[in-house]
């Protein structure tokens, strides 16, 4: 793995592996002896049996050869489990690191925040076990037979380097014209996977208006492009195959004509058996490098998964332990805050200030694009500020951890984003099961009654994205999830964009009861309904803090202002 990246937490981790390398390794040294049982007890019969006509003899070789080849599968098989726990072990050092990473790298819109890594990773773990790795822990056995060959007579050692010079020539060639190849092929392989899930995503759009036909022949021109080159790189690889074979027997046969012409020259060492073991040890002796020729595609493959890990590991960097703080109370304090997307350095808020006390709702109105969802991203700490602080009870909330602090947080995105499990799962954030807890947050929403009715109640699974909910239950529900076991600070993005006038009387009275316990609400919100209730407005406009203070005042303040703001900028109905 010399050409790989190697620094970094993956080298790291391989190199906490070295004990279950090297006795692999070992296991590989003794198998790769008792690979030369059978041409042994060939050489033994035809010297020992056929010349003594002793059964006795040929009755003790067999069962001697017999319990070589035994021992052989008995090695192999427990290196391949001594590697097979190794990548098991692999996966526990970086398994849940990785997966942190990859959730990361898609909050703060850098690469790597795909399923890609995950199969990355699984691509090095089975490396560990396959073929091409243990191909190259045979090795050093071939140094020992050339060593051998070099005893038997310089010539024929000779002759053994320079075939195997000639093997790893074949080895570099195949790297050289199969890497790039297979390293276009996998990215436009990555590329229209992706095309593909999002087609799915979007299966209703695309059956309700006739797309599908033209996005097959797109997604099928891609899989065209991957299969072309794909076989391009296998032709050149069975090309490079079927020379590293050739030159496997060319040297074999040469090596026994070699200790033919070496014998009647009397300056073979050994006598004449040698001319048999010499061409037996220099099969062997390529035997690893045509099996590492072999294997190349996955060693490329495994290169290409690496080097991306790598990067994503070095993009997003470990968190470091921070000290424990005390549960907050719900006091916030947005200071001078700049902010844009991951990335970028345009802002899209500017020197945003207020400051909100335990109980508090604010509503924040403005127009599309003046920065209300990037606002409530700042508030519970998924993107990083360009300047200013959001502090909670005087901590930076952004440098919170999150494992400590979620369970004080409520959000609630415009994208209600559900998972796989059910509706109790949901509500309480996939966390330990407290049916109470549960119940209330259902409660409060006004979902209680409806999840009764659903086959299992609290036990009925939703499907993937919440599939088999309306969009004003999934909502609902993702409320719910947002007042779980009462957070300290809520934040809801547009949370009545799929409710009904049920589901806004059951918001607004979930809102009166939180605030009353003494939860902090921000609302992201373009409707009147949750105006109401809001104690606070913060109206924003091109990014920018336009007012702030007690409803009644700023909703004044915009009637009476000379140049009234956009319609878009008032929430509806309240002109």
């Amino acid at each position: 793995m010399n050409a790989y990246p190697c620094a970094g937490e993956l080298h790291q981790a391989l190199v906490a592996l070295r004990p279950y390398f090297l006795r692999a390794a070992r296991f590989s040294l003794l198998a790769s002896v008792l690979v030369l049982a059978p041409s042994v007890y060939m050489l033994e019969v035809y010297d020992r049996v056929v010349n003594s006509r002793n059964p006795l003899t040929l009755l003790v070789l067999t069962v001697a050869v017999l319990g070589a080849y035994a021992l052989m599968e008995v090695l192999e098989w427990a290196r391949s489990e001594i590697m097979r726990a190794a990548s098991m072990r692999l996966d526990a050092q970086l398994g849940e690191r990785i997966f942190d990473a990859i959730f990361a790298a898609r909050l703060q819109q850098i690469t790597g925040g795909t399923a890609q890594p995950l199969n990355d990773f699984k691509l090095i773990r089975d490396f560990l076990y396959s073929p091409a790795l243990l191909a190259w822990m045979e090795a050093p056995i071939a140094l020992v037979m050339m060593l051998l060959l070099f005893l038997i007579s310089p010539v024929l050692g000779w002759s053994a380097v320079v075939f195997a010079a000639l093997q790893v020539a074949v080895a570099w060639a195949n790297e050289r014209r199969s890497r790039p190849l297979l390293t276009q092929a996998n990215r436009q392989s990555f590329t229209a996977q992706q095309y593909a899930d999002n087609s799915l995503r979007n299966a209703e759009v695309v059956e309700s208006m006739g797309m599908l036909g033209h996005l097959q022949r797109r997604w099928q021109e891609k899989q065209r492009a991957i299969l072309d080159l794909q076989a391009l790189a296998s032709q050149s690889a069975g090309g490079f195959q079927a020379l590293g074979k050739l030159l496997q027997n060319t040297l074999s046969s040469l090596l026994l004509g070699l200790g033919c012409w070496l014998l009647l020259h009397h300056r073979l060492n050994g006598g004449e058996a040698m001319m048999i073991i010499a061409s037996i040890l220099g099969g062997r002796m390529l035997a690893p490098l045509l099996q590492a020729v072999t294997q190349w595609q996955s060693v490329i493959h495994v290169r290409d998964a690496w080097t991306r890990l790598h990067k994503l590991l070095q993009d997003v960097p470990q968190d470091s332990p921070a000290m424990p703080l005390p549960a907050p109370r719900g006091h916030l304090q947005v200071e001078q805050l700049v902010a844009g997307a991951p990335g970028t350095r345009a802002p899209m808020l500017h020197g945003i200030t207020f400051t909100l006390g335990p109980g508090d709702v604010l509503a924040v109105i403005g127009p599309s694009a003046s920065g209300k969802t990037t606002l409530a991203r700042q508030l519970v700490g998924l993107w990083p500020p360009l300047g200013g602080t959001v502090r909670l009870d005087s901590a930076d909330i952004h440098s919170w951890s999150k494992h400590e602090l979620g369970r004080h947080l409520g959000y609630l995105p415009q994208d209600v984003e559900l998972f796989e499990g059910t509706v109790a799962e949901n509500i309480a954030r996939f966390g330990p099961a407290h049916p109470a807890k549960t119940e209330a947050a259902a409660r409060a929403v006004g979902m209680h009654d409806f999840i009764l009715g659903l086959p299992g109640g609290y036990d009925c699974p939703i499907g993937e994205d919440g599939s088999r909910l309306s969009g004003g239950q999934r909502q609902r529900l993702g409320l719910a999830r947002a007042l779980y076991d009462g957070p300290v600070l809520v934040v809801l993005d547009e949370p009545n964009s799929s409710l009904d006038h049920e589901g806004n009387a059951a918001l607004e009275q979930a809102i009166r009861s939180a605030s009353a316990s003494g939860t902090t609400f921000v609302i992201v919100t373009h409707l009147t309904g949750v105006l109401q209730v809001a104690s606070k407005v913060l109206l924003l406009y091109a990014g920018r803090q336009q007012a702030f203070g007690p409803r009644a005042e700023v909703l004044a303040s915009m009637r009476r202002a000379p140049r009234p703001l956009p319609a878009d900028a008032r929430p509806q109905n309240a002109a």
